[in-house]
Parts: C-alpha cells; structure tokens; sequence
C-alpha cells in the first residue's frame, strides 16, 4: 500500500465532533492474520457508479431563505454546496409548479389554455431559481437537478383539481408532456439545466396536497406514447426520465411493468425511490439484477411531524437509509428540503417536516440538525464518479459501506448506534489498522 495514513472525520452524540478531524490511523503488516473484529474493504470489486448527493430545492426552502438576514442564507448554502467549506452537494430536486412544500397550489398557465400560449416560469424568478442559482455558485458547477411534477393542472385531471388525487385525462397527455418540454426549455433558458425529471411524485398515493395517480401501465404509456417522443422531438433526449419515485415497496413491480416494454424502456434512464414505507434494501438489488442497464436513484426522504431540534435519532436513521441504499444499488440520495423554517414549513395544508438545517425566521439563526453532520460524512467524501466497492463486516453491530474515488482514495462509512463503543480492524491490500468507533457515532475513514 503505497500511503498507510488513515484519514479519520468524526460525528459523535454528546460531543463537540461534528465531521472533526481525528488522529490518522496508520496502516501495518498483519503478522498473525488477524481473523477476529475485522472490517474488510476490497476496492478492486465494484458496483454502481455514484452520481453524488443533494437536497431539495422547494419553494418553502427559497422563501424560507429569503426571510432570513443575508449572512444566514450564504451560511445555508455554503453549508450544503461549498465543496470545501460545506457538504459538496452535487445534485437537486425541485417541483414543477405547486407541490405540498409551496405557498399554495399554482401552476405556469392560465385555465383551460390547452395551446399553452400562456406558458410562463414568472412564478419560480421571485425565490425558487435565485436559490438554485445561487446554490451552484457555492458548488462551483451547475447542479444536477431532478424536476419532479406533483400533479398536472387541475383542469387537466379527472377531478378537475390538483389536491386530493385524480388521474390525468388521457385527452390531455400530449399538452401535459409539452407542458413537461416547456418548463425544461425555460429552465434551461434560466440558466437553470433539467438534469433529469420524474413522471410523477409518487403515483400510488392520493395526498390532500398536490397528487395524482398513475397506475404501471398508465405511466408506461404515457413515457412510451407522450413523454419519451415529445422530448425527443424537441430536443430534450439528454433529460433523464425515471418512473415510479414512490416507495420501494413496489419498486421492483413498477420497473418489471414500464422496463419489459422496449418501446417504453428506450426513453427510460432509471428508477427513483422514497423512504415511506420502510428499508425494502433488498428491492433495489432485485431491480439492478433485474434490469442491470436502469439506474436508481433515491429522490426523497425526510423526518416528517415537524422540527425535532437535537434529535440525534434522525441522524442515524439518515445514514442508516443511505448505507442500505447504497448498498442496495442507488447511484445517489437526495434529500427532501435542504431548509425550512422554524416550523417545518411553509406547508399549504401544513404537512410540516423537518429539514437538516432550520433557518429560525424570528431569530434570523440556523440550527444544524443532526441529519445534516450525517448526509456530510457521504456527501463530502464520496465523490461524484465514484465506485461502491465490496467489503465485509465481522458483525451487523456496525453498518458500512464502501467507495472508490475518481483520485483513486477510498472513503469507508462506518455507523455503531449501539450504546457502547465499537472496536474493530480495518483491513485493506493485506494491512491493518486497528480503530475505535464511539458510541452513537458515525465514522469516515479516507486511505
């Protein structure tokens, strides 16, 4: 092994460590061969490519922002997108037009303009784009942005609303899917790139909030018959589009029905996932054994019920979800809303969450939630073009997980939510080093 430093950055409960520095660990022979406690790392077997890590950008996060002194909201973003100084976000999710995280329900058209004469992005210049804007200054590069639609106009459903469900009329698929072109066009016109764009948050769940339903069949065909062919058209092919982004329950189910049509699946990039339903780890592996040529990308997970300041649980239930993403197959996690307010919201049917960093808009403070140190030790250390690599661990009492960078550095994630420290031994190219994880801690290590 050519460098036997370890580097070593701690987040510990009940401590001042937050992504701190420690001691380098150093890297020795293994006369004994070591059997016992081990934790090895095989960076020369690889997995899925890492497309990075990210948060959302909603309009009650940009409004939020906007509320606070001008030194809070720089500290917000660089927090989360100063690849140095922050988090090194790379990647985003926004909504096309309304969504639960808004004012209020609205969209880019006027009533029943099935022409879309009316089309305007004026909505999005007042905080929503400034944010993103403002955020890939910080990252020093365009960020990666997923645009995810809530619901069509209400005019264009069957219940002739956006809240409560509904389905899109099939009349409307064709305006829809140029209405879908048009929010990418402008966007780009803003300076703002669509990276990617899902059909529809969440197709499965009728919400009092902005929704819509899609059955597997329904959201093939209107990829295979609409979407996928308007793009193309427009020239819009470079826009990634995934299905389902909803929970990993059935996740493998909605894949199997959209990705066994090749008419369907030539326009289909990959799959996103929630976290709402519980782990299902196990789904993500079955759909990239399954369809080893679709990504998955997971687009959304929070601590819903409101604010819980301090909580370090939520830390560990964040890192948790990652380490079993990643592990499943993800090639990145984002976040749901990188900040909102002393509340959890603005929400407009009060669907308050929580964010990892709270911007207090009495106060004008931040709170830097334990979710935030946690998302750091993926997001800083394990680099876009990244490989997971293999690994094994001596006992399931710590969880981890393994990437090879671009530069050739390995980053190994490891988290003991046990109540006692951890000893193990990491072991790489035949050497050791013996460490110690704290209690309630989460651990990178850099070789």
């Amino acid at each position: 092994m050519e460098n036997p430093t370890v580097k070593v950055y701690l987040s510990c409960r009940d401590t001042a460590d937050r992504l701190s520095r420690k001691a380098d660990l150093k890297f020795g022979p293994d006369p004994r061969g070591e059997e016992g406690r081990l934790i090895n790392i095989h960076p020369e077997i690889a997995f899925q490519t890492i497309e990075g890590f990210g948060g959302a950008f909603t309009e009650a996060a940009a409004v939020t922002l906007d509320k606070l002194p001008a030194e809070s909201r720089r500290q917000a973003l660089e927090a989360y997108f100063d690849p140095e100084r922050g988090l090194g976000y790379t990647l985003g999710r926004t909504h096309v037009h309304s969504c639960d995280f808004a004012l209020g329900n609205y969209t880019y058209v006027r009533e029943d303009d099935l022409s879309l004469a009316s089309f305007s992005l004026d909505h999005e210049r007042a905080h929503l784009f400034p944010m993103i804007k403002d955020a890939a200054r910080f990252a020093g590069q365009p960020i990666k942005l997923l645009a995810s639609p809530w619901s069509p106009p209400g005019w264009m459903k069957t219940t002739g609303e956006m809240n409560r469900g509904g389905k899109l009329l099939e009349g409307c698929r064709a305006v829809w899917a140029e209405y879908l072109a048009r929010y990418c066009k402008g966007c780009a016109q803003e300076g703002i790139p669509i990276w990617a764009l899902s059909v529809q948050n969440e197709p499965k769940a009728t919400q009092s909030w902005d929704s819509c339903i899609y059955t597997g069949e329904e959201e093939r065909d209107f990829v295979k018959l609409f979407l996928g062919p308007t793009f193309e058209r427009e020239g819009l092919a470079e826009v990634k589009i995934l299905v389902w982004d909803h929970n990993k329950e059935r996740l493998l189910e909605r894949a199997t029905t959209v990705l066994e049509d090749p008419a369907a699946s030539r326009y289909v990039w990959g799959v996103a996932c929630h976290w709402y339903s519980g782990d299902h780890f196990e789904a993500i592996d079955l759909v990239r054994r399954r369809f080893p040529q679709a990504a998955v990308l997971f687009t959304e997970g929070c601590r819903e019920k409101g604010v819980a300041t301090g909580d370090w649980t939520t830390g560990e239930r964040y890192a948790h979800a990652v380490i079993g993403d990643l592990n499943g197959g993800v090639c990145g996690w984002i976040d749901w809303n990188l900040v909102l307010d002393e509340h959890g919201g603005p929400n407009h049917v009060s669907n308050f969450c929580d964010a990892p960093i709270i911007g207090d808009t009495r106060t004008g403070k931040l709170t830097f939630q334990s979710s935030y140190w946690y998302l750091g030790h993926f997001s800083k250390f394990i680099r876009p073009g990244a490989v997971r690599v293999g690994f094994s661990r001596y006992s399931n009492s710590l969880e981890v997980t393994a990437a090879r960078n671009l530069t050739g550095e390995v980053a190994v994630v490891l988290m003991n939510c046990a109540d006692a420290e951890n000893r193990f031994i990491l072991r790489a190219a035949g050497q050791i080093a013996p460490a110690t994880i704290p209690a309630h801690a989460i651990m990178t290590l850099v070789f």
